[in-house]
């Protein structure tokens, strides 16, 4: 496939400046400085950190707010299979991916600006959100932390409408710290003096005691799942409740039991934002939204036509042990409601802990097939991943593709019930799936 100029601009970013992390605000703010301080002119901003769940949550903010009429910017990361999915554009009607033109052009702006000094294509691509969703008219901007939140060049936000912090769990470790106190207190780092703070479910105690601590010591309206709002299921439908009122909604769109409490995060987030919600709007967004490899059901494409006849073919990019475990947990639901054999594809990167990732699906699946993650340097090798998945407990095989892995089941599979598939394990493999399935974001 022929690169488009955006993706070549970038492609030459990448060949000049480190693609990881280097946490650190000078050199963001340096480059917005030489750029006019673009930050500075946003619309309202959301801005959504957390270890997990932070995608659907700016997926849902972003629902909520279009079905409420309103147009809205949102910078998601990372991207799946094309650059220009970090950047979706508000317009009357709903959002668009950005046009390549238009990125190409900000990413080449941005690029001059630096003038060649040092700095991470993170924080270029992070500037060219500032660049592009300030010059861009819209009524809201959704903004999710790459890493961390103290120190992630988003964190330039002086003043945002609301800061929403996400379920908090291990991952990250060599940036954030090996505790999950130390991991909160860095993404409370996006916490601002005044501003409205939004706390999704958290499975810690020590976690969300750093949040409310933090927020309180900073004089920030708080808001926190349990406490102050709540979304439960009850038949069949979600129920949200906060200190105002009570929305009886169809359950969200997004599988998962997890996902009711996303929602439900994403609602208290707009309403703290200044945005009205009402009941038509919210059932619209629980029916509407969308975010793609987050237990996204695979129906068609050259690579679900290789799989055992009538199989369910999942596809997630969880990747650490606590999104393993809200996972598993749909999963689980799904086993409830119609049993199937499970077989898990998994590809993993090396900073992950693969170990605690299997261990949540531990009693659950039949076998697993391991393959390589070609996306990424950091790819775990598929025989060193099937070795940490037999040592979780789990029968594992490695093989040496997502294709190969379906062809194998196809041929093999003797049980009269088709198999319910999890491919999974990394965003990077989610990538890759989409990719050759021939079903990339929209």
């Amino acid at each position: 496939m022929t690169a488009t100029a955006a993706e070549r601009a970038i492609e030459r970013l990448m060949s000049l400046h480190p693609k990881g992390f280097d946490l650190s605000l000078g050199r963001i703010g340096r480059l917005l400085a030489a750029l006019g301080e673009p930050h500075r002119r946003l619309p309202p901003v959301i801005h959504i950190a957390g270890t997990n769940g932070k995608g659907s949550a700016a997926a849902f903010a972003r629902a909520l707010l279009e079905a409420s009429g309103r147009t809205v910017h949102v910078h998601t990361s990372p991207h799946l299979v094309r650059w220009h999915e970090r950047y979706r554009m508000g317009a009357p009607g709903g959002g668009r991916l950005v046009e390549d033109a238009v990125l190409a052009g900000a990413v080449e702006r941005v690029a001059a600006a630096n003038r060649g000094e040092p700095i991470t294509v993170f924080e270029i691509l992070t500037a060219v959100m500032f660049l592009l969703f300030s010059e861009h008219p819209a009524d809201a901007a959704v903004v999710e932390v790459g890493l961390g939140g103290r120190y992630d060049a988003t964190n330039v936000i002086t003043k945002p409408a609301v800061s929403v912090i996400m379920p908090i769990a291990l991952d990250h470790e060599a940036y954030l710290g090996d505790r999950v106190e130390l991991i909160a207190a860095e993404k409370a780092g996006i916490i601002k003096p005044g501003a409205p703070v939004v706390v999704g479910q958290q499975e810690w105690d020590a976690a969300r005691d750093v949040l409310i601590d933090t927020a309180e010591r900073l004089g920030s309206p708080l808001s926190v799942f349990g406490q102050d709002f709540l979304a439960v299921e009850e038949h069949g439908r979600m129920v949200y409740q906060d200190g105002e009122r009570l929305l009886d909604l169809p359950l969200p769109r997004l599988a998962g039991r997890h996902q009711i409490a996303n929602a439900a995060a994403a609602i208290a987030a707009v309403k703290a934002a200044g945005f009205p919600i009402t009941e038509k709007a919210a059932e619209a967004a629980m029916l509407n939204v969308s975010w793609p490899a987050r237990m996204q059901r695979l129906t068609s494409g050259p690579l679900v036509e290789l799989a055992p006849q009538g199989a369910e073919i999942w596809l997630d990019g969880g990747h650490n042990p606590g999104a393993g475990s809200v996972i598993a947990e749909a999963l689980a639901e799904a086993e409830e409601k119609r049993p199937r054999p499970l077989i898990l594809i998994t590809g993993m990167i090396n900073t992950k802990d693969q170990v605690g990732y299997f261990h949540a699906f531990e009693g659950m699946v039949r076998h697993v097939y391991t393959v390589p993650v070609n996306e990424s340097d950091a790819g775990v090798p598929n025989g060193e991943l099937a070795a940490r998945a037999m040592a979780a407990g789990l029968s594992a095989e490695p093989v040496a593709s997502v294709a190969n892995a379906l062809k194998l089941l196809a041929e093999t599979w003797d049980v009269e019930v088709p198999p319910r598939i999890l491919i999974g394990g990394s965003l990077y493999l989610a990538g890759e799936v989409l990719r050759e399935n021939g079903t990339p974001p929209e």
